[in-house]
Parts: structure tokens; C-alpha cells; sequence
């Protein structure tokens, strides 16, 4: 295999990673940046067993009778369904790897000659109680889904992780080999990166503007982020606070507070509304309870516009401490958030600075591009070093 030979890449999800919406987009956007990039790519998803239908049920009545959840897909069974679609939808193909975003279930127990590349910003272990929606799981259920991530660990030739917070778990949690362990940051889930000029001729504006972007009210720390207006208008701060995503569960009555419950992507008009909203900011404020990695710090970042989050999970791996925003620990109050947003914003030279290392930093490791070409050379790497290890044996029989 030469180098400029282009790589030929198996993109295996059960998903569609053709569809937006796929993954939060995260799907989309690694596929599209592989082929802008010079490989050769095959979406082997969408895998939709028939018995997936069945599961539902069971996961229903368990609900139901046992108040508990039943994850059916994180099961021996529906493991190797997935995994037996897949080979179907791979046969009489000769492809160079297997590159399997968040598929642990569909690589479990795939029998293959061919290497896969497996990437996650979370284990099992990791994401098990931290999110809501992996909580109040049915003991068995937990028992399946920590071996179908030990298997899929196992059966990666490449585990490629976002952050170390992730890769850490899969060495300690579920003894990875270290060798096959790396870190290639994910990018930004956009359509169009703002221009340099844009993010880089970012002015203070002169009302201090935070910017808060989720769906989860709870899990990214909306109470904090309400806090911390409050907190800054007692400091004397002139702020405004736009909600993005979500809806306080409380009604808000503030002047200072717009609520946006949603905006799309797909619609042409909300899209620049969201635009805006990125341009128009002062700071990203989403001070996460729980997060995994933060597909939006990326986005913040491409605008040249400085996040404020918290240090938990995998977020240190995207917001780099000074160079485009800062962590606040898990326990810290809106206090706490309002003191160093009054002190960034009210330093006029470090803000700038914040701004233009904000965009070189998105630049240099947060984008999809860099991480395509990343991936290209750790594949390369595996390949020269499969090929040295056969000479090697070869010589040594």
C-alpha cells in the first residue's frame, strides 16, 4: 500500500451517517471530512435488525413492572446481528480498515481480517450514572454493556479517543493495550467554518453577552448559567443572557434573559439566526454538570468567541485553560462564574488575545480536517508497522 494510494474506509455505525442528525451530526461530519480528505469511504450503516422491534417491548415492560431500563442493543444478540449485517453489507469489497465512531455493539463480535479503528468519547464505565439517560439501568443490562465494551476494546486494532479522560478508562476500566491507544481531537459539526476575518476582528461588545447552547437544561448547567448573570449584575456588570436549545423549567422573567427554545440547522433563517448568536457573543457560558467531550466548544472556537465551561469529563481536551476559554471546577457557584467572566471581559487586551488564540486554536486541533489527517497518519503508521512485524516473523521462521 503506497501512500498516495487512496484508503479505503469501511464507515461502520448501525446509524445513518449520511443524516445530520445522526450522532448529534458528529457521524456526518467525520464522514464528509474522510472523503474531503482523500479516502475512499463506504457507510456501511444504517443496521436495523427486525428484532429491534422487540426489544423496544422488553425495554418497555421493564420500565414498566421493574422500573428499570433494558439496553437491548448492548446485548450478546443484537451485538452479533450487527455484526453480521455488516459483514453482508462489506462482502466482495476490499477494504483497507474499519473505522467505527461510537460502535462498540457493531465491532463487539465482527469476525474480520480487516483492522478497525474504534473511537468514542466515553466508555461504558464512564458514561454509566454520569449522563441521566444511562442511569437506572437493569443489573443485568449493566453486566452486558460493560462486555460489549471490553469485546469491541479487544477487537480494535486502533482505539483513536478524543481525550485522555476517555482513553485512561479504557486502559485502566477495560485493560486496553496501550499500543493501539491514541488521542485525535474531534472537530466542529458545521456546514461553514466562519472566515479568520470574522473571528479574529471580534470586539468586546458593550454589554456583556453570554451565550448558552444546549438541549439539556439540567445537564449543562443552566441554573448556573442564570446564576451567573445575577451574579454579575450585582457586580455592577452591564450582561445579557440568550438561552439557546432549551427551556428553564421554571419560567424566566428578566429583561436581560431571551429564550430561544430552538433553532435548526436545516432552516436556512435559523441557521443565521445561530450564526449570529455565535458572532454577536461575548462568551460562551455552558457550565457543564456532566459532558463527555463538547462538540460546541469547537463551534465557539471557529468564531474566535471564548468559552466558559467546567472542568469535568473530557471538556479539558477541547477548552484549553487561557488559550480559548476556561474551566471552572464541577463545585464551583454562578459566583465564581461571574467573578472571571467580569475579569476577561473588563481586561480589554486579554480578551483580544483570548479571541485570536480562541481561532488559531480551532485552527491547529479542533477541526475536522486536522483530525482527518491525523487519522490518515496513525492508519499509515499501523500499516507500516502491520507490514514490519510480518517481515520480522518472516525472518525469524
Amino acid at each position: 500500500m503506497e501512500e498516495q494510494k487512496k484508503l479505503k474506509i469501511a464507515f461502520l455505525t448501525c446509524n445513518d451517517s449520511t443524516d445530520k442528525k445522526s450522532y448529534s451530526g458528529t457521524h456526518y461530519y467525520m464522514g464528509q471530512a474522510l472523503i474531503r480528505n482523500g479516502f475512499d469511504v463506504t457507510f456501511i450503516g444504517p443496521l436495523k435488525p427486525w428484532e429491534e422491534f422487540f426489544g423496544r417491548i422488553i425495554n418497555r415492560l421493564t420500565l414498566i413492572f421493574l422500573k428499570k431500563k433494558f439496553r437491548f442493543q448492548d446485548t450478546p444478540y443484537f451485538s452479533k446481528r450487527y455484526a453480521s449485517m455488516a459483514l453482508k453489507k462489506m462482502k466482495g469489497i476490499n477494504f483497507d480498515f474499519i473505522f467505527a465512531p461510537a460502535a462498540s455493539k457493531e465491532i463487539a463480535f465482527l469476525k474480520t481480517d480487516i483492522p478497525i479503528i474504534y473511537t468514542s468519547d466515553c466508555t461504558w464505565k464512564l458514561i454509566h450514572n454520569y449522563y441521566s439517560k444511562f442511569s437506572n439501568i437493569l443489573p443485568s443490562s449493566v453486566i452486558q454493556s460493560h462486555l460489549i465494551e471490553r469485546l469491541a476494546i479487544k477487537n480494535a486494532s486502533l482505539l483513536l479517543y478524543p481525550s485522555q479522560w476517555v482513553a485512561n478508562s479504557a486502559l485502566k476500566d477495560y485493560d486496553a493495550d496501550d499500543s493501539k491507544v491514541g488521542i485525535i481531537l474531534w472537530g466542529a459539526n458545521m456546514d461553514e467554518i466562519p472566515s479568520p476575518e470574522i473571528a479574529m476582528n471580534r470586539k468586546r461588545s458593550d454589554e456583556c453577552r453570554l451565550f448558552f447552547l444546549g438541549v439539556h437544561w439540567q445537564r449543562k448547567g443552566g441554573e448556573i448559567a442564570l446564576q451567573t448573570l445575577l451574579e454579575l449584575e450585582r457586580m455592577g456588570v452591564n450582561a445579557h443572557l440568550t438561552i439557546c436549545g432549551s427551556v428553564p423549567p421554571q419560567p424566566v422573567f428578566h429583561p436581560r434573559v431571551t429564550v430561544i427554545p430552538f433553532l435548526s440547522k436545516k432552516i436556512p433563517e435559523q441557521r443565521k439566526k445561530l450564526e449570529a448568536l455565535f458572532e454577536q457573543s461575548d462568551f460562551l457560558l455552558v457550565p457543564s454538570r456532566a459532558e463527555c467531550y463538547g462538540i460546541v466548544f469547537a463551534e465557539a472556537s471557529s468564531y474566535g468567541l471564548p468559552s466558559v465551561s467546567t472542568d469535568t469529563g473530557g471538556v479539558s481536551a477541547v477548552v484549553k485553560e487561557g488559550v480559548n476559554g476556561f474551566l471552572i471546577p464541577l463545585n464551583a457557584t454562578g459566583k465564581n462564574y461571574a467573578e472571571l467572566i467580569q475579569r476577561v471581559y473588563n481586561d480589554e487586551q486579554l480578551y483580544s488575545s483570548l479571541v485570536k488564540s480562541s481561532r488559531r486554536h480551532y485552527e491547529n486541533e479542533i477541526n475536522y480536517d486536522t483530525w482527518a489527517q491525523r487519522l490518515k497518519e496513525k492508519l499509515f503508521e499501523y500499516h507500516i508497522n502491520q507490514r514490519s512485524d510480518i517481515k520480522l516473523k518472516a525472518e525469524i521462521n
